[in-house]
């Protein structure tokens, strides 16, 4: 497949993998601002897993000349994903029960989990990145006033769509799979500065909209200097994060497989912005619920608990610059799913398929697979972006 939509009725045109007509008009609205917005570039780029979000469509890229929003790059920066394949070829429903048992009890779960103990070794390596940069170095950040906090957030999963998964590929191996970001931290470098672009845009008499909530810093500024530096620092956070979290339930597994062994690890961003070159110009890349598809970049696409989930390979597409989808993309919000799906149809499909669910409630169906897109055809609206490498289905699913 390739570009099956292309909105030509604004400032720049919109290119979406996804038909047009599968869009709901509040996502396809925001698209719209985006593309009205005085300083994007060349097009907007929109992906098969899009879905309304604050200010920015989820599933949305764009590029911007001497500028940086923090409405497009999200509340919870550097969310994303890691994963890990073992040496396993097969592991029975019993031990994954008290694997997943274990999971529960070493890694904190849900809205404000954090860690009883500050997490200085996680800290102490993200020290260099700290004291690289004068401004957070200096004590005037919102890193350094949530310093505290954020030790202790170190290693803890979150809620809503995060998730810890055990999985076996598709060339017959056992594979753990995590979606988190940077915790609180993130949320409140996200909410300062979105705040001050929004007193900044007003001051100034910006001529975007208020209501679009796309409101901007530029990059030459003291501002959007100081929020660049802040939301990398988020990056490193969260990828951290990911790091610990996966090291202990590698841990968990080598209690009770002593002879495993680990290949290399995966870890991307999907809500992140970064300077980039694209169609022979340095600008500041945008990504809200995609993740960076470069050629030959390896990459995870995750799907619902119920559904598989995929490794893949960038193929350097500069229609979307260089990206692809996050995952598969909700089609309900979280209040309609738990209103309108059927919990137990939503439990049955996936006990048909023999998974340890997270299920137990009806208001934990706001992350049952109906609440999301079809991963295959999500995946095919984008095989010009990416190549599948490995299929993942779930044995097993925590979720925040």
């Amino acid at each position: 497949m390739s570009i099956k939509s292309i909105i030509s009725t604004e400032k720049i045109p919109i290119k979406m993998w996804i038909d047009e007509n599968n869009v709901e008009e509040s996502a396809i609205q925001q698209a719209k601002n985006l593309a009205n917005l005085p300083f994007v570039f060349k097009h907007i780029a929109i992906m098969p897993d899009v879905h309304t979000g604050y200010g920015a469509t989820i599933g949305s890229v764009f590029a911007a000349k001497n500028t940086i929003l923090p409405s497009a790059v999200g509340f919870d920066i550097g969310c994303g994903v890691a994963a890990v394949q073992t040496s396993l070829t097969n592991i029975d429903t019993e031990t994954l029960k008290v694997i997943m048992g274990d999971v529960r009890k070493e890694i904190p779960i849900g809205v404000g989990s954090n860690n009883s103990e500050f997490n200085e070794d996680g800290m102490h390596a993200l020290e260099d990145i700290l004291m690289s940069s004068k401004f957070l170095s200096e004590g005037n950040s919102i890193v350094m006033r949530e310093w505290k906090k954020a030790g202790h957030a170190l290693g803890s999963l979150g809620s809503n769509n995060h998730f810890i998964e055990i999985q076996k590929s598709d060339d017959g191996h056992i594979g753990i799979m995590l979606h988190s970001g940077s915790r609180n931290l993130g949320h409140q470098v996200a909410t300062h500065y979105n705040k001050l672009a929004v007193e900044l845009n007003e001051k100034y008499y910006s001529v975007v909209p208020k209501k679009w909530e796309l409101a901007f810093l530029p990059l030459d500024s003291e501002e959007g200097s100081n929020y660049r530096d802040e939301m990398e620092f988020c990056l490193a956070f969260a990828q951290a994060n990911r790091d610990i979290m996966m090291q202990v339930i590698k841990n968990i597994f080598t209690r009770h497989f002593k002879s495993i062994s680990f290949l290399d690890q995966i870890n991307i961003h999907h809500n992140y912005a970064a300077l980039e070159n694209h169609f022979g110009k340095n600008v500041m890349v945008h990504r809200k619920g995609a993740t960076s598809a470069r050629e030959g970049q390896m990459g995870l696409i995750p799907g619902d608990q119920g559904t598989a989930s995929y490794v893949v390979c960038g193929l350097g597409n500069p229609k979307s610059f260089h990206s692809c989808s996050h995952g598969a993309g909700r089609i309900l919000g979280r209040k309609q799913a738990i209103r309108e799906l059927d919990m137990k149809e939503e439990v049955r499909k996936m006990e048909e398929k023999g998974i340890l669910h997270s299920i137990r409630s009806q208001d934990d169906l706001d992350e049952a697979p109906g609440a999301y897109k079809n991963i295959e055809e999500v995946m095919k609206n984008q095989d010009d972006l990416v190549e599948i490498v490995v299929e993942l289905k779930p044995l097993a699913v925590v979720k925040g």
